[in-house]
């Protein structure tokens, strides 16, 4: 009989038990481009090991995302730190996608927090800004949930969360995230269609992941780092290197403010 998804992440999730000696977490992090380098600054490791070494999931496939899972103490709670994530283009399905999360969620997070590098639609946030995602759009036509599950959305992104954020960094910004399936890069014309929508950020990671986490019952926190103009917006080419490296200039700063807000989660 195939196992459901479910049951991959409980047994991910007693598989993580074992290797950390951690009983239950209280907050999950998925640490997109340009932010892993923030997991340095939450507290101490207890152990980290390589995420294929989990039942069901693959080893990481994109530049920037090292595949390794993190088990970290603040002193008071216990919070799990994924170094990278799988996306829908490596091929996997949106199971393999959403594993992380629920892996988390079986652990015992009722809070997730989701960070990426994101393309910058709205003019007001320039690269190296730290965004909250308020809402998002998702253009992948896929969903993480099967059969008549039907989940309410309409705050995928919890407003409490964002105003905590908000007490860390008064001045941090909303917009919407329109997730693409990728892994090319948008076409000028496709992002001003986003545009027209509503999106302020684009990717091509995260909705599906936040979908996952709601319908689990957990707490989502988004959070993109914007590492590029999107596309037809300058006069200038797309490249993921770029992005790499915008990621590693703002790692201090996002990396402090991540750490401020998860302290207080």
């Amino acid at each position: 009989m195939t196992r459901t998804p479910q049951a991959a992440a409980e047994e991910a999730a007693a598989e993580l038990r074992s290797r950390t000696g951690v009983d239950g977490y209280d907050v999950a992090l998925v640490m997109g481009s340009g932010w892993a380098p923030a997991a340095d600054l939450l507290g101490a490791s207890g152990h980290e090991l390589a995420s294929a070494d989990l039942p069901g999931f693959v080893p990481p496939a994109v530049e920037g995302h090292s595949g390794t899972v993190r088990s970290i103490s603040d002193g008071e709670r216990d919070i799990l730190a994924f170094l990278g994530r799988t996306h829908l283009y490596e091929g996997h399905g949106t199971s393999a996608v959403v594993h992380g999360v629920r892996t988390a969620v079986a652990a015992g997070a009722r809070t997730i927090v989701l960070t990426n590098a994101a393309g910058g639609i709205n003019p007001a946030y320039p690269v190296g800004s730290p965004v909250l995602i308020a809402d998002h759009l998702n253009m992948t036509a896929l969903s993480p949930l099967t059969g008549a599950t039907f989940v309410d959305l309409t705050e995928t992104y919890d407003s409490g969360l964002r105003e905590l954020a908000r007490s860390v960094d008064p001045t941090l910004p909303e917009g919407v995230y329109a997730a693409m399936p990728g892994p090319h890069f948008e076409t000028p014309a496709e992002i001003r269609m986003l545009r027209a929508m509503g999106a302020d950020l684009v990717g091509m990671s995260t909705v599906l992941e936040a979908v996952a986490a709601r319908a689990a019952g957990a707490r989502v926190l988004g959070l993109s780092l914007v590492t590029n103009i999107a596309a037809g917006l300058q006069d200038a080419n797309l490249d993921h290197e770029d992005v790499l490296a915008t990621g590693r200039e703002a790692a201090g700063t996002v990396g402090r403010l991540l750490a401020d807000i998860v302290a207080k989660l």
